[in-house]
């Protein structure tokens, strides 16, 4: 995706407040990129790949691993399912999709509940911790049931709709599902002992072993944020993006919970739990990765912001809560 790049110290703060969070965690290597009104404003790369003497130097096509970012490609797919009409409604209970459920486990859990986690399951699926639309809780096995879910009604796997729709027509070559680590991934740092972490054989889109480059995943944001319509062509259908990007969370009882689009972190009414930044305005929306990677996008002021770092979860004394939201905030700083 061709964009004007146009540098300037608009977004110093930002970049600043990034090398920070570099600084503060087990990371080798770091990138940020700021596109402001169809112009790449900001984009600054920190360090190497990995720890290893001569290590490549983190450039323009490093590939960072996105973590549960890849939540935002998966959310797009399930949104593509909905506006094809592979999926009836939101609301429709899971077990219309997947016949093989324990009926009493999943009685009354829907679609709606699997994008915004808010159906209350367990990750073994065998029971719940609370019901559905009742609270909010960031649980493995609502991704798990809504990638089979579009694999069982579309015929085709997350990483397959996502290279139909996006990366072909956009000729992405730093964003996908990957075996295998070409030179250009940057090395996850992690303790090997981390019960966290998995590696995967599968390309399908349902892993976590999603490499992406910074300038990709700010174009991922940019597709968003101009509705599917990049450089005077519908890429995709607005309807998807719209979709997938607005508040679909179910009327909670407790006001400050987070709020979700498809999978994303979306900015409504003030909300304590959220993972946003308090200055942030509302329609904005963002996705996050436990390797510290994050991509906001804030229409009102036509502006994404990416993030990327190749940790894997938080440093000691490193507090993730309030840098992300003190991330958002440094933004908008530099808008007003």
């Amino acid at each position: 995706m061709l964009l004007t790049r146009e540098i300037s110290n608009q977004f110093d703060p930002v970049i600043e407040h990034v090398y920070q969070t570099y600084l503060a965690n087990h990371c080798s290597g770091a990138a940020v990129m700021v596109i402001h009104k169809d112009n790449i404003v900001a984009e600054t790369y920190w360090g190497q790949q990995s720890l290893m003497q001569g290590a490549r130097a983190v450039q323009e096509d490093t590939q960072f691993h996105v973590a549960s970012v890849r939540k935002s490609y998966i959310g797009f797919a399930v949104a593509y399912a909905v506006y094809h009409g592979y999926i009836s409604s939101l609301d429709d209970p899971v077990a219309h999709y997947i016949s093989d459920l324990d009926a009493d486990v999943f009685k009354e859990t829907t679609i709606r509940h699997l994008v915004t986690h808010t159906h209350g399951l367990k990750d073994d699926g065998l029971g719940r911790d609370f019901a559905p639309g009742d609270s909010w809780s960031y649980r493995i096995v609502g991704i798990e049931l809504l990638c089979r879910i579009v694999y069982e009604k579309t015929g085709l796997a997350v990483a397959q709709i996502l290279a139909k729709e996006v990366f072909e027509p956009l000729g992405f070559k730093e964003a996908g599902w990957y075996a295998a680590s070409p030179d250009n991934f940057a090395e996850v740092m992690r303790d090997p002992n981390n019960p966290h972490w998995n590696t995967f054989d599968t390309t399908d889109g349902d892993k976590m072993n999603m490499y992406v480059s910074a300038r990709e995943l700010a174009c991922w944001g940019y597709l968003h944020l101009k509705q599917g319509n990049v450089l005077g062509k519908q890429i995709v259908p607005q309807g998807i993006i719209e979709m997938a990007t607005t508040l679909q969370s179910p009327a909670f009882k407790d006001k400050d919970l987070p709020q979700n689009g498809f999978l994303c972190f979306v900015k409504d009414l003030p909300a304590k739990r959220s993972e946003i930044g308090g200055s942030v305005p509302k329609g904005s929306y963002q996705i996050l990765g436990y390797s510290n990677v994050a991509l906001l996008v804030i229409p009102q002021y036509e502006t994404v912001v990416v993030r990327m770092f190749n940790s894997w979860g938080s440093a000691p004394g490193y507090e993730y809560l309030p840098d992300i939201k003190g991330f958002g905030d440094c933004v908008v700083s530099c808008l007003k």
